[in-house]
């Protein structure tokens, strides 16, 4: 179906994602476990990073609107903590970093998550943090780093997660000195 093009609108979300895959890399960096890199996902035209524990989870129940059972069950065969930031959707319309850990650990939802301002969504299961917070933040990038700490912290530690593999902010591409 043809549907109108927007340049300055697809250029001015080329940038964002620009921006964001800059923060969400160097987030990367003060992690020494497995983690993907920072990727984006056509079918929910979202930009994420995720965490492994190296720890097996249970099996996913699969039922995620447009991903096959089996491709869930593989992406969540081990416990994770992934961030990202999506335009919206139907459910939550407008621009969001989130955050979610699978399995969600007990007490997650009430966890102190910063900047003021994220919010836990019951539905979604994840913490969002709407763009235009960020965008409009004396320092964009410190608030979406607190925002990517907090949420990883609260579930690492919610999971027992082995706290050793977490280092200081290093420099993306560039291995540590041993």
């Amino acid at each position: 179906m043809h549907c109108s093009y927007d340049a300055s609108a697809a250029s001015a979300f080329r940038q964002v994602l620009v921006q964001v895959d800059r923060i969400f890399r160097l987030f990367r960096t003060a992690f020494l476990g497995k983690a993907s890199p920072v990727h984006f996902f056509w079918g929910s035209f979202d930009l994420a990073v995720t965490r492994f524990s190296g720890r097996s989870a249970p099996a996913h129940p699969g039922g995620v609107a447009g991903l096959p059972d089996d491709v869930t069950r593989e992406a969540y065969s081990h416990e994770a903590s992934s961030a990202g930031f999506w335009p919206g959707n139907d459910q939550y319309p407008r621009a969001a970093f989130y955050s979610y850990a699978y399995p969600t650990p007990t007490g997650f939802a009430l966890a102190k998550i910063e900047p003021a301002g994220a919010v836990w969504s019951a539905p979604m299961g994840e913490w969002l943090l709407p763009y235009d917070m960020v965008r409009t933040a004396a320092d964009p990038e410190a608030a979406l780093m607190s925002f990517l700490q907090t949420t990883y912290r609260a579930a690492a530690d919610l999971a027992n997660w082995d706290r050793g593999l977490d280092c200081d902010i290093g420099a993306p591409r560039r291995p540590r000195s041993l």
